[in-house]
């Protein structure tokens, strides 16, 4: 007889996979990275539409990268799991702190659409038309358009990593008539990459993006591996307001039980129970104060 917690076999979705030259080539010229990196995404934009693809969810997990990325690049060691517990366990009141702040500013520019208004609120430090007018420096390809961006940031503003490459993400979003800001410069550049300018920056800006495009191919494909499994085991939930944690579930990176729509007790259950069904994981490793993930 099967149990309770028994785990239904289901198909996962086929995410298209890039060709293994785009992330096996290597770039010596402009012009070769800008063909790489135009490659890398035309088929990312494929993926990103594809009805399988968790877009909240993906862009949420990308923020956490990027947050981990522009910390490194900043000189701090903060992880995955000290930049979950520095927002999520955040009380009323408290601070999260220099690495919290830039987990939540590349969450607040992922989750609203492109707009003035959606970059200062994920960075309240520059006003809005000064966002303006960085954000105009770039003109021409995608590509070399965010290049740009990033280099007017960083001259002005030499230590403001955060902002350089959130502002080249969103125009390079723009640019390509995205709604949302995707992080690619910001999870790609190296930190010798910022010091550069001109064209050996645009190079460098191409390989970011095509690095960053493929490395986001295996998260998706991850991803909407989880996701078809939490909708198959969703019909299980018997616990009111099931379906709106579920919804929880399938737009942010790391949920707390005390968030979700149910009592504490009940919370607490419903995460311990899609665990067993394989549906979340816990992402913590601790027995409380837990955190709970796709």
């Amino acid at each position: 007889m099967q149990t309770a917690t028994a785990r239904q076999p289901f198909d996962p979705p086929a995410i298209p996979r890039a060709p293994s030259w785009i992330g096996g080539l290597y770039a010596q010229t402009l012009e070769d990275a800008a063909f790489l990196s135009g490659a890398a995404l035309a088929h990312l934009q494929m993926v990103l539409g594809h009805a399988a693809v968790p877009p909240e969810l993906l862009r949420d997990r990308l923020a956490l990268r990027a947050a981990e990325v522009c910390l490194a690049l900043s000189g701090r060691s903060e992880r995955a799991g000290a930049l979950r517990d520095a927002v999520h366990l955040l009380r009323p009141g408290d601070l999260p702190g220099p690495a919290g702040e830039t987990y939540l500013a590349w969450q607040r520019a992922v989750r609203r659409p492109v707009s003035l208004a959606a970059l200062h609120r994920a960075l309240p430090a520059y006003a809005p038309d000064h966002i303006a007018l960085w954000l105009d420096a770039g003109q021409g390809a995608p590509v070399t358009r965010a290049a740009a961006v990033l280099e007017a940031v960083l001259t002005e503003v030499p230590r403001a990593e955060v902002a350089a490459l959130m502002l080249a993400d969103a125009a390079l979003a723009q640019a390509l008539g995205w709604d949302h800001l995707v992080p690619l410069l910001a999870t790609g550049v190296k930190r010798a990459d910022l010091r550069k300018r001109g064209d050996d920056l645009q190079q460098a800006c191409h390989r970011a993006v095509m690095a960053s495009a493929v490395d986001i191919f295996p998260v998706a494909s991850d991803l909407a591996r989880r996701v078809a499994r939490l909708h198959a085991v969703a019909p299980k939930l018997r616990a009111k307001k099931a379906a709106d944690a579920v919804a929880m579930f399938l737009t942010s990176d790391a949920v707390a039980p005390a968030v979700l729509p149910l009592p504490d007790r009940a919370a607490r259950r419903l995460c311990d129970r899609l665990v067993d069904l394989g549906a979340v994981r816990e992402l913590t490793g601790r027995d409380t104060f837990r955190l709970y993930g796709v």
